[in-house]
């Protein structure tokens, strides 16, 4: 991986965190379910929808009981929260998309009366508090999953530092190679220049070797009309 790119994620890595770091509040707003008007508990988490909708039936489902879904409404019917309420109540649910992330809501009947900060401010911190747990645990999941995403970039980023040192090796070793091949083939020019010359100097002797060979064919031939003559003056 590119160090560019690495130094990106780890960018955005803290720049999540950072956001994280700060609170997710819960605010009180009423929501039409099915016509009807509810007023409930709103948090919103800057996550997925998907995803928080999710985790969202399956935290319920483990916190609280059996849920049931319809058109994305969750309803749970008598069931009992102990921290909430000791006797049966019942919770109408919401997931919802929103531009700068995802809204958690729900509407609790406690029998007796709606959720309310201010009719039921005991059962309201309460019910506050697992909107907060949720959203938290939401968030370091999705901060162990960047953990691990950057730890697996700066492995990448740390095999891509030593393929590019490796391969400097390799160049050095290379370059090495190429020299000791430069003086391989510059003896080997000195020593062909030593055999050219050698060669230019046996053509010269043996051109000499033909000239004196020409000569001795003359003078034989010379010699040999010379006993000729000689032959053919005896009687």
């Amino acid at each position: 991986m590119k160090p560019g790119i690495l130094l990106t994620l780890l960018l955005m890595f803290v720049l999540t965190v950072t956001g994280y770091a700060q609170k997710s509040p819960v605010d009180e707003t009423e929501m039409a379910i099915k016509g009807i008007p509810r007023k409930g508990q709103r948090v919103t988490i800057q996550l997925d929808s998907k995803r928080v909708e999710d985790s969202w039936q399956k935290w319920i489902t483990e916190k609280i009981g059996k849920v049931k879904a319809d058109k994305g409404v969750y309803t749970m019917d008598g069931v009992v929260v102990e921290s909430i309420s000791k006797t049966p109540i019942r919770i109408i649910s919401k997931v919802d998309a929103t531009p700068t992330g995802t809204t958690v809501w729900w509407s609790i009947d406690l029998g007796n009366a709606y959720l309310s900060k201010e009719a039921t401010p005991v059962q309201w911190k309460s019910s506050e508090q697992y909107l907060k747990d949720f959203a938290r645990m939401l968030y370091r999941e999705d901060l162990a999953l960047q953990v691990a995403e950057a730890e697996k970039a700066l492995v990448a980023s740390q095999n891509n530092h030593n393929t590019v040192i490796a391969k400097s090796d390799a160049i050095r070793k290379d370059i090495e190679k190429n020299k000791v091949k430069k003086l391989e083939i510059q003896q080997q020019l000195v020593q062909n220049a030593a055999e050219l010359q050698q060669y230019n100097n046996q053509i010269d002797m043996n051109l000499k070797e033909q000239e004196a060979a020409r000569a001795d064919i003359v003078n034989m031939r010379v010699a040999l009309e010379a006993v000729k003559e000689r032959m053919n003056k005896i009687e």
